[in-house]
């Protein structure tokens, strides 16, 4: 059997032989939100540009600036980088200290004095997309026309799925190649025109996957002309371990008389852009680091648009889903085509500080918190006074903007429906700002990152009955069957948090996180099904139409353990696999009454007193006790934990990351 792959890494099968080296998503394509500075700062996103070439697409959020894209097979000139821009139909110009330099992790930029203040000025923020150029992803072409028919070679590795071509010496508009259109159609990035029929456009010829063709029209092949063409694929696989999955999709979909219309692409997205075809309409992009949320209500997610150089807005129309995508009230009977690009990252994680990271702070509102890593889950309290037990997370809404906006956030500690207000703040790839703090606080964060194997978050909704009472299926993207799922009716009060632990509790067994109760039948018709690798389910509490969310954990080698053990009474250790102890441990009692008792490394699990907090509970933090210690494969029960933790004969299930 072949040893796994590695991105990166060379790797060897069971005879000798090199096997092939697997390609992710995170490795190829990159969100990348940021404040500039007005001096030089590094992009440090992971994607080697300097090795592997691509592009480079940078939008200021908070002004109407022009979009701006740099590729590498373009380059850079003496001062600044050649930049287009998608809503515009000029030629290229050289950005004056702008993008500097290709990095192999990201790239450099200016301090945007000379630049248009488009990439790096202070008190603006922005979102840059660095595409890698990558077979069966995305490939960047440059050619010179000859205003004759012809054909331009390139390097995708399969059949594109869209072509965008911008003319850079001169003025133009972007044409644009779309499977989903006739190969007598086109269509144009920088207007909200309709597909237009021009055979002069593609030859009529649809492209293949060694070359796409071009026609006469200026606006991809006049004589002497220089052009750029970004191509996308489509459903072409190569990624993933086993090279079979796909990342990247372009296709078109059909809305109802009311606008609504459901796409499946068979994986979550993290990045889109839709375009009404058959009418007239804007290019809308979401991207799930701005804020791209599941809902499709006006005023959900952070827009943008291809084709105008508006600030980010509040829009709705387009909601995501664990399986691709929704769409609600946008044009009715309206077909639209989509370039969709798969949420990551891919990779099982293999070092828990890459998606577990418990912060503490008392520092003023806007306090910089750093995690490494972009938070897609946070459960957060104030250490050392009586208060609530908050849950927020990116799927929901919440604020990417070094502003306090309101967002949904739950309780642990309660039953009551979602609520909103300022429990997040400048959410971005390497953390978070301190929110609202208007008392100093000394508060706790834990912080989440999904990834396959470890943690993966769900939002749906109700389909089944509410009586009798079911439970509810849902598809989620874990990648492992959960051993651990932590459900919420969202839109209803009064219902319960449940916690499923299948092997752990036992077949049908559910416990209620905002309570002490031990675990008992979920009371569900036909209980609750085991969990699979794709599916899971939850009981379903409410009623057809309301609003869930579950959150899902798995045993990751090295990184988190979800298990069971007895209480002794006496000192024992609890083994989960670990090279250097727990960073956090959640422990409840199971065959009997007691609290959610939760420990991290940030206040402390050392080999003496270990302060814990209580997820079903107000109450403050309780310091001087001594119950968990640290234990270099897991963690370690004392002998004067209570009987909540440790009594004799009693069970218990415990969730552990390192």
């Amino acid at each position: 059997m072949p040893l796994q792959a590695t991105s990166g890494a060379a790797t060897y099968d069971a005879f000798g032989g090199a096997a092939p080296v697997a390609n992710y998503i995170e490795d190829v394509f990159n969100t990348w939100v940021y404040s500039g500075t007005g001096a030089t700062q590094t992009i440090s996103n992971g994607i080697d540009l300097s090795g592997k070439g691509g592009l480079i697409w940078t939008k200021s959020r908070n002004t109407g600036r022009s979009h701006k894209l740099v590729d590498t097979a373009r380059g850079i000139g003496p001062n600044g980088a050649y930049a287009i821009s998608s809503n515009l139909t000029n030629g290229q110009q050289e950005d004056l200290n702008s993008i500097t330099s290709f990095l192999t992790s990201g790239y450099r930029l200016g301090d945007d004095s000379g630049g248009g203040q488009a990439y790096n000025t202070v008190s603006e923020n922005y979102v840059s997309w660095t595409f890698r150029k990558q077979p069966k992803f995305f490939d960047v072409v440059t050619y010179t026309g000859n205003g004759a028919n012809r054909t331009i070679s390139h390097n995708l590795g399969s059949v594109p799925g869209c072509i965008i071509v911008k003319r850079t010496d001169s003025t133009g508009a972007w044409a644009v190649y779309h499977r989903s259109l006739a190969n007598t159609e086109y269509i144009v990035f920088n207007t909200t025109a309709a597909k237009a029929t021009g055979a002069t456009y593609w030859n009529s010829t649809t492209p293949t996957s060694t070359e796409f063709s071009l026609g006469t029209a200026t606006d991809v092949n006049a004589s002497g002309g220089t052009y750029v063409a970004y191509l996308f694929a489509h459903d072409a696989g190569g990624f993933g371990l086993s090279g079979t999955d796909n990342v990247i999709s372009c296709g078109s979909f059909t809305t109802d008389a009311s606008g609504n219309a459901t796409v499946n692409l068979g994986y979550e997205p993290q990045w889109l852009t839709v375009k009404a075809s058959s009418t007239a309409g804007n290019w809308f992009m979401r991207d799930n680091m701005r804020g791209w949320v599941t809902e499709t209500a006006v005023g959900t997610s952070a827009a943008l648009n291809a084709n105008l150089s508006n600030a980010e807005a509040l829009g709705g129309g387009l909601g995501l889903s664990a399986t691709g995508f929704v769409a609600g009230g946008l044009s009715s009977s309206t077909t639209y085509i989509y370039i969709a690009i798969r949420r990551g990252p891919m990779k099982v994680p293999t070092d828990g500080t890459a998606v577990f990271s418990p912060n503490i702070s008392s520092g003023a509102t806007g306090t910089a918190i750093t995690t490494n890593f972009p938070v897609d889950m946070q459960i957060s309290t104030v250490r050392n006074s009586t208060a609530d037990k908050f849950v927020v997370d990116r799927l929901r809404g919440v604020s990417t903007l070094p502003t306090d906006t309101t967002a949904p956030y739950l309780r642990t500690n309660l039953t009551s429906a979602e609520a909103s207000d300022y429990y997040s703040r400048g959410w971005d790839n390497t953390g978070f700002q301190m929110p609202l703090n208007l008392s100093s606080a000394s508060d706790i964060f834990w912080n989440f990152r999904r990834a396959p194997g470890f943690f993966d978050e769900v939002c749906y909704t109700q389909t089944v009955p509410g009586s009798p009472y079911q439970t509810q299926s849902f598809t989620h993207n874990l990648g492992v069957a959960p051993e651990l799922v932590i459900s919420k009716c969202r839109s209803t009060a009064f219902t319960s948090w449940v916690v499923s632990a299948y092997s752990a509790l036992g077949s049908n067994q559910v416990m209620t996180l905002s309570s002490t109760a031990a675990k008992s039948a979920s009371g569900t018709s036909g209980g609750i099904a085991t969990p699979t690798s794709t599916t899971a389910s939850a009981p379903a509490d409410g009623g057809p139409g309301d609003t869930y969310v579950a959150y899902l954990f798995a045993s990751c080698p090295g990184v988190s353990k979800v298990g069971s053990y007895t209480g002794t009474g006496a000192t024992q250790t609890i083994s989960c696999g670990f090279a250097g102890g727990a960073r956090f441990v959640l422990i409840k009692r199971t065959d009997s009454t007691g609290d959610w008792y939760v420990w991290d490394s940030a206040r402390g699990i050392v080999a003496g007193n270990d302060p814990y907090l209580l997820l079903n509970s107000t109450a403050a933090e309780v310091t001087g006790t001594d119950y968990v210690d640290t234990y270099s494969a897991g963690f370690e029960i004392s002998s004067t934990a209570p009987a909540g933790i440790n009594a004799n004969g009693g069970t218990f299930i415990f969730l552990a990351i390192a």
